[in-house]
């Protein structure tokens, strides 16, 4: 077989003389000759030419085309970046990146425009330094904490993260685990929360946990126990201040009407929820119900005028959780008055 010929880069293959070489072919950094124009009259107006970067939105379309490659060539660097593993991730697994170029995406439509969630009170989250929002949870499915992540993102003036913690049930589930950890979640223990608080990282914390998601639909909107208040004394040692914060309508996305337990043990499940629309619909009785929210954050509550000791003092711990506990039920009250329609 003949040897292959090597074509360098930067030549043109066609471009032969008749005794066989190459000739020279034009460098792209060398502008091209042009006529040089007629003398101009001194009276003559000088008109410009059009500009050649295709600047400005003359209705053509030029402008978009410019964003959509440049969104373009965006996802490739991000593919590439996937693929080569030239990203970053910290020491809990959040990848920043993937959060904010995917996972915040597929989440904001729904965020926008089929739950329409307004948020109020975001000034009391702090621009920088730790803190821990606190929030009632609902709605049988944990969608309540994505939305406030989204939330917290898409509406603060830095463009914060929060950091959720979750309950081990997440992190055996397949695929949902790493998504979580990719996402900035992490296991719902005193010790990783305090390292994030102590980073300068938002915290968010449910408190009510299974029994607050998994209650029935008769008791909407009642707050259940807070548990020991030990995202208090958490707060306390890492000195950052306790951000309450209520959201109404995750409650009616799932009306829970019965709790099969029998099929909870089988899956391992903390309950298995029936609604009047699942199991009897069967994968469109997954689809939630599009009520319209409202997530309302609160005057935060400062903790750095307590001395390190206070974490120790249970008498403390009870009354500080009492207080977000109360300052939550009675916001979700006044939001609840307020609401003209579940749906509207």
């Amino acid at each position: 077989m003949a040897d292959a010929k090597v074509i360098p880069f930067g030549e043109d293959p066609r471009a032969r003389r008749k005794d066989g070489t190459r000739a020279p072919r034009a460098r792209r950094d060398q502008a091209p000759l042009r006529p040089v124009p007629p003398p101009r009259a001194e009276d003559e107006p000088v008109v410009e030419p059009p500009a050649a970067d295709g600047g400005g939105d003359d209705g053509s379309g030029a402008a978009g085309a410019g964003s959509w490659e440049q969104r373009l060539a965006g996802g490739l660097n991000f593919l590439r970046r996937r693929i080569t593993g030239d990203y970053e991730v910290d020491d809990f697994g959040f990848d920043e990146e993937l959060t904010d170029q995917v996972l915040m995406s597929l989440l904001r439509p729904v965020y926008e425009s089929y739950f329409r969630v307004e948020v109020r009170g975001i000034e009391h989250v702090p621009s920088t330094g730790g803190a821990l929002i606190v929030a009632n949870h609902s709605g049988t499915v944990p969608l309540d904490g994505l939305m406030l992540q989204v939330a917290v993102h898409d509406n603060h003036p830095a463009d914060r993260h929060l950091r959720l913690l979750a309950a081990d049930l997440v992190f055996r589930l397949p695929v949902i685990s790493e998504l979580a950890r990719k996402a900035g979640h992490t296991l719902a223990c005193a010790e990783d929360a305090q390292r994030l608080l102590e980073r300068g990282e938002l915290v968010g914390v449910m408190p009510e946990g299974f029994k607050g998601i998994g209650k029935p639909f008769s008791e909407r909107y009642k707050l259940q126990r807070f548990g020991r208040g030990g995202f208090v004394s958490t707060a306390l040692r890492a000195r950052v201040p306790i951000v309450p914060c209520s959201i109404v309508g995750a409650e009616e996305i799932y009306p829970m009407i019965g709790n099969s337990k029998t099929l909870a043990r089988l899956l391992g499940f903390p309950y298995f929820p029936i609604t009047p629309t699942f199991p009897l619909l069967g994968p469109l009785g997954a689809v939630p119900l599009p009520t319209k929210w409202t997530i309302q954050f609160g005057e935060p509550i400062a903790t750095d005028g307590y001395s390190p000791e206070a974490a120790d003092d249970p008498m403390l711990m009870f009354n500080l959780t009492d207080q977000v506990r109360e300052t939550i039920q009675h916001t979700l009250y006044k939001l609840l008055v307020r609401r003209r329609s579940v749906f509207f």
